[in-house]
C-alpha cells in the first residue's frame, strides 16, 4: 500500500483481491474522541460512538477504536473517495481526512530471455497493472520503460550479468538469474535441441520412405505372381454358336447403295485336271480272266458310211 498526498486528499493504492487498512494520520487522543464516521462517495459505510457498539452498513468493512477502516478483499469497483470525520463529546469536529483509493493488480515474476543470434536480452511480465520494467547490466541500469516487455542489445564482451526489476504502486519483484554462463548454456542447449529435432524428422521421413518402398515391392511381387498363375491355367474353349438365320447375321446394306450381283470369276488357265474314277472291287462269285502272254491288238472298228454314200454307190 502506498499513499500520496494531493490537494484533494490522500491517494491510496490497494492490491486487487487483498485486504486494505485505511489508517488515519494525526488521529487525536482516544480519551477525547466520542464519535467516528466513515463515508464512501458521501454515503455512510461505518460509524463508532463512545459507549455504543460498532455500526457497519455491510460486512465489507470493519472499523477499529483508533478509527482505522478495514476493507476486505478489494475489488476494482471499491475504488473511490473515502472520508473520515472525528468528533468529541460536544460534537466538535476534531479531524477530517479524505482518501482517494485506487486499485492495481499485483505483478507476476519478471522473466529474462536470451536470443543467441543477435545478443538480445528481453525482460517481460505476464500479469500485473501498469508495470515498470528496469534492466540492469553489471549493476548498471541500461534500460527502463512502462510496459510488459523491454529488450536490450549490446556488442561487448560476454562476461555480463543481467537483472530485471518489475514494479508498480502495489508490488515489486526482481529476477537476478541470468549471467553469461547461463547464456552460453542456453545457446548450446538450443542448438543441440534443434539438431536433435532435425535428426528426428530426417529419421522419421526415411523410415516412411522405406516402408512405402517395401509396400510397393510387395504389391509388385503379388501382381507378378497373379500373372504367372493366370498364364499357367489352360484356357477353356467355348463353342461358337452359328446363327439360325445366316441372312440375319449379315451386315445390312448401307442406305442409298445398290446391291450388285456377284461378278463372274474367270476360269483359271492351264490343263484341267480330270477327277480319277475309283475302280469298284469285283463282285463276289465272278472270276476275273487274266490274260497271259503279250497283249492282243485291239479290234479295228469300221465306221458306218453315211446314207448319201450308199445311194451314190
Amino acid at each position: 500500500i502506498k499513499s500520496e498526498f494531493l490537494g484533494s486528499g490522500i491517494v491510496v493504492w490497494g492490491a486487487l483481491d487483498h485486504d486494505l487498512n485505511l489508517d488515519i494520520p494525526g488521529f487525536p487522543r482516544s480519551d477525547i474522541v466520542a464519535d467516528i464516521k466513515w463515508n464512501r462517495n458521501k454515503n455512510k459505510i461505518a460509524r463508532i460512538k463512545k459507549d455504543m457498539p460498532l455500526h457497519n452498513e455491510t460486512d465489507k468493512y470493519d472499523m477499529f477504536t483508533n478509527g482505522t477502516l478495514k476493507i476486505k478483499t478489494l475489488m476494482r469497483n471499491d475504488s473511490g473517495l473515502y472520508e473520515v470525520e472525528v468528533y468529541d463529546s460536544n460534537g466538535v469536529n476534531l479531524l477530517s481526512k479524505k482518501f482517494d483509493l485506487k486499485i492495481q493488480e499485483m505483478l507476476s515474476g519478471p522473466e529474462i530471455n536470451w536470443i543467441c543470434t543477435n545478443r538480445t536480452v528481453s525482460c517481460k511480465v505476464e500479469n500485473g497493472s501498469n508495470p515498470k520494467l528496469e534492466l540492469f547490466l553489471n549493476m548498471t541500469r541500461v534500460k527502463q520503460d512502462h510496459g510488459k516487455l523491454i529488450t536490450y542489445t549490446w556488442n561487448t564482451r560476454w562476461n555480463k550479468t543481467f537483472k530485471c526489476v518489475a514494479s508498480n504502486h502495489v508490488d515489486s519483484k526482481v529476477n537476478e538469474g541470468l549471467d553469461w554462463y547461463l547464456i552460453i548454456g542456453i545457446c548450446v542447449g538450443g542448438a543441440v535441441f534443434l539438431l536433435f529435432v532435425a535428426l528426428l524428422i530426417f529419421y522419421i521421413s526415411r523410415r516412411k520412405k522405406q516402408s512405402r518402398r517395401r509396400d510397393d515391392e510387395e504389391l509388385e511381387i503379388k501382381a507378378q505372381r497373379a500373372i504367372l498363375e493366370e498364364r499357367g491355367r489352360k484356357p477353356q474353349q467355348t463353342p461358337v454358336s452359328t446363327p439360325a438365320n445366316p441372312g440375319m447375321s449379315q451386315t445390312p446394306p448401307v442406305p442409298g447403295h445398290r446391291s450388285q450381283p456377284p461378278a463372274h470369276r474367270p476360269r483359271a488357265l492351264g490343263p484341267r485336271v480330270q477327277p480319277q474314277q475309283k475302280r469298284l472291287p469285283p463282285t463276289p462269285g465272278t472270276q476275273v480272266h487274266q490274260q497271259k502272254g503279250p497283249p492282243l491288238p485291239k479290234p479295228r472298228v469300221q465306221t458306218k458310211p453315211p446314207c448319201d454314200a450308199e445311194e451314190n454307190s
